[in-house]
C-alpha cells in the first residue's frame, strides 16, 4: 500500500465522527446513512491526492461532505415525511440519546443550507470558517445561523 493510500486511512479513521455526523443529518435509516457514508469515503479518495493543506483538513473534509450529501440528496429524492413529534422511544435509552435523537430529527426539517451551517456551528468551527467552507459572508453565517438556532427550538418544541 502507498503512503498516500495509508495517509488517506489513517486521516478517515481519525475523523470519520465527521462524516457519521454529516451522515445522520442527511439521512433518516441506517442503509441510506451507510449508503451516504461510502459515497463521502469515496469522494474523499477521489480529491485526497488534490488536498494542498491550506485549510485544515477537517474543513475540506466537511465541504467534501457538504456538497456530497446536498448532491446525492438532490439525485435520490429522498422522501422526507414532517412529523409532529418523535416516534415513542424505548424506557432504557439514556436521556442524553433522546436529546441528541431530537436534535438530529430537528435538523432534518432544516434545508440543505442550514444543515451544513449547524452541523459546523455544533462541530465548534467558528464564523470564519463556517463563512470559508460554505462560501457565503460571514455576517450572513451569524443572521442564518440565529434563525437556524430559532428554527430548532421551535421544531424541538413542538
Amino acid at each position: 500500500m502507498s503512503i498516500q493510500n495509508e495517509d488517506f486511512l489513517k486521516t478517515i479513521h481519525k475523523h470519520q465522527g465527521l462524516i457519521h455526523k454529516v451522515c445522520n443529518i442527511y439521512r433518516d435509516n441506517r442503509e441510506d446513512k451507510e449508503d451516504l457514508f461510502q459515497e463521502i469515503t469515496y469522494q474523499l479518495w477521489k480529491s485526497y491526492p488534490k488536498f494542498e493543506g491550506k485549510s485544515k483538513i477537517t474543513t475540506w473534509m466537511y465541504k467534501i461532505a457538504l456538497n456530497t450529501a446536498m448532491a446525492s440528496f438532490r439525485k435520490t429524492k429522498v422522501p422526507i415525511s414532517h412529523v409532529k413529534e418523535l416516534p415513542d422511544i424505548q424506557s432504557e435509552i439514556k436521556q442524553d440519546d433522546v436529546r441528541k435523537e431530537k436534535l438530529f430529527w430537528a435538523v432534518r426539517q432544516l434545508d440543505d443550507a442550514e444543515k451544513a451551517i449547524i452541523s459546523l456551528y455544533l462541530d465548534d468551527y467558528d464564523l470564519t470558517e463556517i463563512a470559508d467552507i460554505t462560501g457565503i459572508t460571514k455576517n450572513n453565517v451569524s443572521v442564518r445561523l440565529n434563525r437556524i438556532k430559532n428554527k430548532i427550538k421551535t421544531l424541538i418544541n413542538i
